[in-house]
């Protein structure tokens, strides 16, 4: 029953994916003439000049990029891509068409073309898969390079593919136009995959730990960390408090500290992702 669930959410998940991209494309990115980027963009490269239907080249593009990413990504992310690339291309080209295209605005087309594109990807990813092409790239890069985020492998790939359309078509206003787009999409990916999790971390050099972590505990509901550590000048023994906690805990916490120890030196980070008791649980991540 478990895997019939999961299989539902999967093709559940590579349905809405496929709306959203063919909203992004028929609706706002075609009828504005944007330059959209990675195999997507080159499809529509060949839409412009030669009238091929987008989902049919994104297929055919597809496959090169994904024999020579087969190694690195492993058979089971590969199977799933497939899967993915196949159904969201068959519904961009079947539902596509039919939506109402929009010819208002430039620069609203680009966002809502943007926000589609960033949850409609989002969507695969969290998946553990993708909708192949750059996708592939963009995960063959981060595996080489995982401090990197997805958004900045694709918004760099992304912008690459933007300018040489832009040197093909000639058009500096519709350049601009797609790298705002391809922003505005790489940092609602970002958001969407990284942003439900994401949290503040802060550390607290104190004389008092016990007492922090106690108050800490007691006042923001937050459990904590000791850290061992030692002054780079004094060479005194250290105390650091280590406490993850959400955005608006973080100002409770950082009020807290200095009402427990006057001379605390506080130290604020962001967090992108917090996993473990109290936030995401690792089960939750990438279901499979």
């Amino acid at each position: 029953m478990k895997k019939f669930y999961r299989i539902t959410a999967d093709l559940a998940a590579d349905v809405c994916c496929g709306l959203l991209l063919a909203a992004a494309f028929y609706c706002f990115a075609i009828p504005a003439d944007f330059p959209m980027a990675g195999v997507s963009g080159l499809s529509l490269i060949f839409y412009h000049m030669l009238g091929l239907p987008v989902g049919v080249m994104t297929i055919v593009l597809n496959i090169p990029i994904a024999i020579c990413c087969y190694r690195t990504l492993g058979k089971r992310f590969y199977i799933n891509s497939l899967k993915t690339t196949l159904i969201t291309s068959l519904i961009i080209d079947a539902a596509g068409p039919a939506l109402p295209a929009y010819h208002g605005e430039r620069i609203l087309s680009a966002i809502c073309a943007g926000v589609f594109c960033g949850v409609g990807y989002a969507l695969a990813f969290m998946r553990n898969s993708s909708t192949g092409g750059f996708d592939f790239i963009m995960m063959t890069v981060r595996h080489y390079r995982p401090h990197l985020s997805l958004g900045r492998i694709a918004f760099t790939l992304d912008v690459t593919v933007i300018l040489i359309s832009g040197l093909l078509f000639g058009d500096v206003d519709t350049v601009i136009f797609g790298i705002i787009l391809n922003y505005i999409y790489t940092t609602v990916l970002d958001r969407v995959l990284y942003g439900t999790s994401s949290g503040k971390l802060t550390l607290i050099v104190t004389d008092v730990p016990a007492k922090m972590i106690q108050t800490i505990d007691e006042k923001a509901g937050r459990g904590s960390t000791v850290l061992k550590a030692a002054g780079g000048y004094s060479k005194e023994d250290k105390s650091v408090v280590m406490c993850a906690s959400g955005k608006k805990e973080m100002y409770r916490i950082r009020k807290l500290a200095h009402e427990v120890d006057e001379s605390a030196f506080v130290i604020i980070l962001e967090s992108n992702e917090v996993i473990g008791e109290g936030f995401r649980l690792p089960g939750d991540m990438n279901p499979a």
